[in-house]
Order: structure tokens, then C-alpha cells, then sequence
């Protein structure tokens, strides 16, 4: 049996329907849940490991956050973070954390 496998296409396009109001915030961290949960689930495998990287913390944070702390610049900051390079992925990964959500 394959192992499953999340792509960054699959994340972006999942926060795109929750950004386009095409699902709620609950849709949205049901999705995080069901696909970031199993051990065995490989995510961003073709990607670089900052992307990587980056998914993880994203898929966790949705994962993890309180519905109403969801902000909608949270995917912005989402977008920008997964294409993160070397040189800025400490701050676009605080940019999101602390500004995508509220406190």
C-alpha cells in the first residue's frame, strides 16, 4: 500500500477555498486534521525542504488554532511562507504564526 501524500498544490488549494469563502474555518481545520494527523502521511515529499518545512508548520497551526483566531491575512502570510527561500524563512515563518492568527 502507497503511503498518502499532500502536495503544495493540495495545501494552496485548500487555502484558496477557505480564503474564496468556499469553506469555513471549522471545513478548513478538519482538513488540516484528517490530513496532517496520520503519521504516515507524506507532506510536500517533491518539494524543497524549507517548503516542506514550511507546509508543516502551516497544516499544524491550522491544525491546532482556536476557529475564531483564524485571521483571513492568515493566508497571505500562508502563501507568502511557502515561497519562502534561505534568507527569509524564520521571518516569514513569524510573520505568519504571530500575524495570521489572532492572539
Amino acid at each position: 500500500m502507497t503511503q498518502p501524500i499532500i502536495t503544495k498544490k493540495q495545501l494552496v488549494d485548500t487555502l484558496t477555498q477557505w480564503n474564496q469563502k468556499k469553506i469555513d474555518n471549522a471545513q478548513l481545520q478538519d482538513w488540516m486534521v484528517t490530513h496532517f494527523d496520520p503519521p504516515e502521511t507524506l507532506i510536500g515529499e517533491d518539494e524543497e525542504e524549507l517548503v516542506q518545512e514550511a507546509m508543516h508548520i502551516i497544516m499544524n497551526e491550522y491544525e491546532l488554532a482556536k476557529l475564531d483566531k483564524f485571521k483571513e491575512e492568515g493566508y497571505e502570510f500562508a502563501m507568502k511562507f511557502l515561497a519562502c527561500k534561505e534568507g527569509d524563512f524564520v521571518q516569514l515563518r513569524h510573520q505568519f504564526i504571530h500575524q495570521g492568527f489572532s492572539d
